[in-house]
């Protein structure tokens, strides 16, 4: 079946089986690699993307109900950079407190924590923790990684202020 979707602020196109997964056409058909497949259950938040305004698991969304949808994926979010810049705010939040390790969870967090701090909520530990909730990651202890929401909400707090 031919698939029209905007990806990344960029109209695509691709020809997918109708039972293919959204995170295989973004891997295979789109070479969009920064999505990661974990447990292809929806269980662990690796292939996180933001649909229509909402964040889902990639890996539990048919192709067949996304025609005409706008995704942004990890790469969408890095394309966000300021000049000269190679990493989104975010990303570099989760580099500078040492949120990122294996790299298999964090394209996913990544996703999760910009869509959290588009919301413009208080960045409690809580309040992130909560919006990260449906993201697994075995080797941070999640703390360098609230930490690095944290940084990234207020830096996007002072970015937008009169």
């Amino acid at each position: 079946m031919k698939l029209d979707l905007t990806v990344n602020g960029v109209a695509r196109t691709a020809n997918v089986a109708p039972l293919a997964r959204l995170l295989d056409v973004l891997r295979e058909e789109l070479g969009l690699t920064g999505t990661k497949e974990g447990c292809g259950e929806g269980e662990c938040g690796a292939c996180s993307v933001v649909l229509d305004g909402q964040l889902v698991n990639a890996c539990l969304i048919p192709a067949c109900q996304v025609s005409g949808s706008t995704i942004t994926t990890v790469e969408g979010i890095a394309a966000q950079t300021r000049l000269g810049e190679r990493l989104a705010p975010v990303q570099r939040c989760f580099v500078d407190k040492g949120g990122a390790q294996c790299g298999i969870c964090t394209p996913g967090m990544i996703v999760a924590a910009q869509c959290f701090i588009g919301t413009r909520q208080p960045a409690t530990d809580a309040a992130v923790r909560e919006a990260l909730a449906g993201n697994l990651c075995r080797c941070t202890g999640y703390q360098k990684i609230v930490e690095a929401v944290q940084l990234a909400a207020a830096a996007s707090a002072k970015e937008v202020a009169p």
